[in-house]
């Protein structure tokens, strides 16, 4: 660049840059750009379709840090029965998956199921809550990997409707259910060893 040029542009730069004391904006470019008007959520707003401005998600978007996960069944032994029939474990039995899933079962399920899945958990052993079946039960060995993740994502309730076993989808990502599953499967249904 030339030394004329220069010496017109860079009085202009300055202007338009610089000019404003520590209180004050300087002079800006299409300050609509940076600083739109603000809006309350729940106050009317003219440049929406709906006229409001806390607008609903758009169908089908997927807050940000949850999974796109759908679990299509209902609550009771029928549905569960069918998750067993349709759901595989989508992780494989890694020595990792395992003792991820085995931390999770010693942080959520020892409690009432106790260390080697006999039913013989500490609230068991109080008295506080009924003895769950074991998994090396003969009813409970036989279950598929996804009729327990069915379990474990809607609870169990009883023939009255009295809630036994509550819903651990709060708790849990459908990920570390899976894990708690695969242990299960790999470690207590089929032996006595924690």
């Amino acid at each position: 660049m030339r030394p004329a040029r220069l010496a017109i542009l860079l009085p202009i730069a300055f202007g338009l840059g610089c000019g404003a004391s520590g209180n004050e904006r300087a002079r800006e470019y299409f300050p609509d750009m940076a600083r739109g008007p603000a809006y309350k959520a729940f106050a009317p707003n003219a440049a929406t379709r709906s006229g409001l401005t806390l607008q609903a998600p758009v169908p089908g978007t997927i807050a940000r840090g949850h999974l796109a996960y759908q679990f299509h069944y209902g609550p009771g032994e029928e549905e569960a029965a069918r998750a067993g029939r349709e759901l595989t474990n989508p992780l494989a039995p890694t020595s990792a998956t395992l003792e991820d899933g085995r931390s999770l079962y010693t942080t959520y399920c020892l409690v009432c199921h106790g260390a080697a899945g006999k039913g013989d958990g500490p609230l068991v052993v109080a008295g506080k809550i009924p003895t769950p079946p074991a998994y090396t039960s003969e009813r409970v060995a036989v279950f598929p990997p996804g009729r327990i993740f069915h379990v474990v994502t809607m609870g169990t309730q009883d023939a009255t409707g009295k809630q036994k076993m509550p819903s651990y989808a709060a708790q849990l990502t459908p990920g570390e259910r899976w894990k708690v599953v695969g242990y299960v499967a790999a470690r207590l249904q089929r032996s006595t060893a924690p």
